[in-house]
Order: structure tokens, then C-alpha cells, then sequence
């Protein structure tokens, strides 16, 4: 490893910045901790204003050609890009694993195909369903198109960085816009094995640009800088408020993700296989999942038997090393998030809370690993039923009608997602209706069509993407009517 080169798991890393076409590094720099095993793997150039300013330039400059480009044009070099993630998937699995600390075996069968899925789908999109046909409105040519706003900032978490970060990236391409993404200091290597991707599949200098940095040095002049025209972000409530906060002089829209307090809601007619396996389904990447349905809301009479057998299933959980096929859950991101999952547990417990499984760290491990846990008996309102732990926590409350199972669903102010296990139809679609959520899983977990549209209520966020959703915020719709007569084709009046 060198000031600006890494190689991770035998993969070449460049780790400057990929702005206006090239690589361009910082006066200072800072490291890539691998939660594996909380050693340095690289060193990355840190951004600042300077390097925000530059990368913005090269996206404005790029603009005005990329947005007049034919939409066939930019789809087929969006699709060369999704070939190139599928011939790269080993690379950018085994480098995005060393670097977050996700499991392997997922990012190989799962993350980066859809890293591959995020440019193709919205690629094809783009050239298939926005060119609507002219309407005709009492004797007038009525059509609507999608003009590209222009320059998209997009902030990315560390929980899936490459998978979440070109979930945006793919529509705010395909439908004209220029790119500057700001990847997190705490998994940033794979925005920079992306701008390799994208350089080789032909996108134009200056269309797609990285800048590496923590959010206090390149976060924040980007999400103030005058030249960006729509701001995406994925992260925690109280860094939204800044962003928002800094972005508002400039009246740019906004679309943020904000995570969740999900329930899962299990009635006494459910199948208990199903709801003990979505149950346990919740440890996922550590529980470092926006989705994910921490508190568990069953109902009374199936309670014990519920809990004994979730208890069982999650005991069998193999917690280590993530490059290993037979891992199921792994360690948390970062010393301080470590801290601050097992500060919520030890108040939760301090508060009455009992642990039926975990409880602290995995003392056979040591590190970052925090063992499974669930916890039962919490205080009604208390903050470990209430705020987002987004670790390996779940806990578990009941309930005796279904009333009183709505209200507790719905006592959060996070509105990201819902499921509910129950074998009645009926109750399913009430129910269903009933829930305060984006999304809302019925006897499934995690099943969505890159149409659909995904976004929170509350303090999940704002907005919504996916499909036509995405390229409504990445574009200006315009509104165009022709008169039928009055007027040539060379604009002058007959």
C-alpha cells in the first residue's frame, strides 16, 4: 500500500478522487479500517472545497453534451457499464467485503448483481417509457417530457455503499444528469473501482465524478454548493437536518433515506415457519439493513412458542469472519458504532429489558462482533423500542387484538417499511392499510421490483425513487402545447 494506491484482497485500488475524467489526490489523506479485523487497508484522499468545487466544474461543463446526447446513446453506455460490473463481480464483492465487512457470499450472488441490475434496468427505462405520445387536447398537440436537471449530488451510506449509491446513480445518468458522488469515509472503495468501470465503458469525462472525504470536508461544500440541482442522501436524521439545512438557500429537492424502526407483526393464524425464518432474516449484514424489522409485535397466545423457537433458529447463527461461505453474520462497520449499538443495549437492560439471546459483544471473537441479541420486557416508549439501533438488536413486545398491534406498529416516528405474517387475507389487507409505512411486506420480507417506488414516511424521509418515481425527481417535466394552426414550422406567423 501506497499514499494513493491499495491493493485489498488482491484487487488494485486507486483511492484519489475521479474528477473531470482523471485522478486527482489531496494534500492529506485517511484511512479505510476494514471491521474485520480493524486494520487499515487503505489510505484515501481526503476532499475539501476545493476538490467539491472542481468535481462540481467538470460535472456542469460535462452537462449541456451528456443531456443532448440520445437517450439510445446514454442507454447502451449505461448497459456497457452494467456488462463490466458482471465481469467484475469477484473484484468488487471480496474489495467491498474487506472494506464494510458484509458477507461475501452476498455481494456475490446478490449485492453486486444488482449493482449490474441498478444501470441496466434504468438504462432500458429510460429509452423505452419516457418518450410519451403527443395527447390531443381540444384540437391542441399536448406533450410531456423529462428534461434532465443537471448536476446530482449523491451521498452514499457504508452499509451497502456501492449497491445503494448506483440505486441512484443509474436513473440520475439515464435521464441526462451529470454525477458527483460523495461515497462514506467509512467504505469508500468501491466508488472508486466504479469510476474504473465508468471510465472504461466509454462515459464521458466529467459525467460521472467521485470525491473522497468525510462529511464535515467534502460533505458539506457539497451539499451547499450552488451549482448542484438535486441533492440525494442516505443516512441518519440529524445529518439530513444539516444537509437539509445547508441546501436550502439554494431551493435545491431534496430525496433522502433516512432508515427505520420496522415492525414485524406475527398474528396467532400465522405460519410460524415463515415468521420464525423472516424473524431471523432481521440479523442480516449485522442488522445494518434500513429495512429491517427490528421489533418484533406478537401476538399473545403464540408468544412462547414464537420466541422459543426464534431463540433456537438464531442461536444457530455462525457470527465470524465474512469471507467465510459459512458466516451468517459478521461484525459492525466501526469502533464507534460498536459503542453506540452496545450503548443502547446496556441502557435497554439498565431499564428492566431482558436479553433472551445475546445480550454484548461476542466475547469469542473480540473486535467489532456484537453477538445476536434479543431483547424482551423494554419499557413502552422506551428508546431501544423507539430509535434506530441498526445493529444486530431485535426486540420483542405482544399483543391481544389487533387494534393494539396497529398502535404499537405504528408508535415511531421512522415510517420506512412494515411486514406482517398472518394467514387471513382479509386481516391482511386491513391491516395492510392500516400500517404506517413506505413499504409493507405480507407474508414476505424484502421482495421489491426496481419499479416500485421505495421511500419513507416521517422521519424515514422524503420523497420516493424507483421507476417513473426516480426520474421525476431527476428531471424537470415539461409540459409543451402546439397550436394547430397560426404558426410554421419555422415559428413565424402565417
Amino acid at each position: 500500500m501506497n499514499e494513493f494506491h491499495a491493493t485489498v484482497e488482491g484487487v488494485d485500488v486507486d483511492t484519489r478522487h475521479w474528477i473531470g475524467g482523471e485522478r486527482v489526490a489531496s494534500a492529506t489523506t485517511f484511512d479505510s479500517v476494514s471491521p474485520i479485523d480493524e486494520s487499515v487497508i487503505a489510505r484515501v484522499s481526503a476532499g475539501t472545497e476545493a476538490e467539491v468545487n472542481a468535481a462540481v466544474a467538470a460535472a456542469r461543463a460535462a452537462f449541456p453534451a451528456w443531456a443532448a446526447m440520445p437517450v439510445e446513446e446514454r442507454s447502451a453506455i449505461l448497459r456497457r457499464v452494467a456488462d463490466l460490473v458482471d465481469e467484475r463481480v469477484e473484484q468488487l464483492a471480496v474489495v467491498e467485503t474487506r472494506d464494510n465487512g458484509s458477507l461475501l457470499r452476498s455481494h456475490r450472488r446478490g449485492v453486486m448483481p444488482r449493482v449490474a441490475m441498478n444501470f441496466r434496468y434504468f438504462a432500458d427505462y429510460a429509452q423505452e417509457q419516457l418518450a410519451h405520445p403527443d395527447m390531443e387536447v381540444r384540437d391542441h398537440r399536448e406533450r410531456i417530457t423529462y428534461d434532465p436537471a443537471g448536476v446530482v449530488a449523491i451521498i452514499t451510506p457504508w452499509n451497502a455503499p456501492l449497491m445503494l449509491a448506483t440505486w441512484r446513480i443509474g436513473p440520475a445518468l439515464a435521464s441526462g444528469n451529470t454525477v458527483v458522488v460523495k461515497p462514506p469515509e467509512w467504505a469508500p472503495l468501491t466508488a472508486s473501482l466504479l469510476a474504473d468501470i465508468m471510465h472504461d465503458a466509454g462515459v464521458p469525462a466529467g459525467v460521472f465524478n467521485v470525491v473522497q472525504g468525510t462529511g464535515a470536508q467534502a460533505g458539506a461544500p457539497l451539499t451547499a454548493h450552488p451549482g448542484i440541482n438535486r441533492l440525494c442522501f442516505t443516512g441518519s436524521v440529524p445529518t439530513a437536518g444539516v444537509i437539509a439545512a445547508a441546501a436550502a438557500p439554494n431551493i435545491v429537492p431534496l430525496s433522502f433515506e433516512l432508515g427505520g424502526k420496522s415492525p414485524l407483526v406475527v398474528f396467532d393464524d400465522a405460519d410460524l415457519d415463515l415468521a420464525v425464518d423472516i424473524a431471523v432474516e432481521q440479523f442480516d449484514n449485522a442488522g445494518q439493513v434500513c429495512l429491517k424489522g427490528s421489533r418484533l409485535i406478537v401476538e399473545q397466545s403464540i408468544a412462547d412458542e414464537f420466541t422459543r423457537r426464534v431463540v433456537d433458529k438464531a442461536s444457530t447463527l455462525v457470527q465470524g469472519d465474512p469471507r467465510d461461505e459459512a458466516t451468517d453474520v459478521s461484525a459492525l462497520i466501526h469502533r464507534r458504532h460498536f459503542d453506540t449499538t452496545a450503548g443502547f443495549v446496556e441502557r435497554a437492560i439498565a431499564d428492566g429489558a431482558q436479553p433472551i439471546l445475546g445480550g454484548g459483544p461476542n466475547g469469542d471473537l473480540g473486535g467489532l462482533f456484537f453477538a445476536p441479541t434479543i431483547l424482551t420486557g423494554a419499557t413502552p416508549g422506551s428508546e431501544i423500542l423507539t430509535e434506530e439501533v441498526f445493529g444486530p438488536v431485535l426486540t420483542l413486545e405482544t399483543f391481544e387484538t389487533e387494534e393494539q398491534a396497529v398502535d404499537l406498529a405504528n408508535n415511531t416516528r421512522f415510517g420506512l417499511a412494515a411486514t406482517l405474517v398472518t394467514g387471513d387475507p382479509v386481516r391482511a389487507e386491513r391491516v395492510s392499510n392500516s400500517l404506517d409505512a413506505g413499504t409493507v411486506w405480507v407474508n414476505c420480507f424484502f421482495v421489491r421490483d426496481l419499479g416500485a417506488p421505495f421511500g419513507g414516511n416521517g422521519k424515514s424521509g422524503i420523497g420516493r425513487e424507483g421507476g417513473i418515481w426516480s426520474f421525476d425527481f431527476y428531471t424537470n417535466v415539461k409540459n409543451s402545447v402546439f397550436s394547430p394552426a397560426g404558426w410554421t414550422a419555422d415559428g413565424k406567423e402565417n
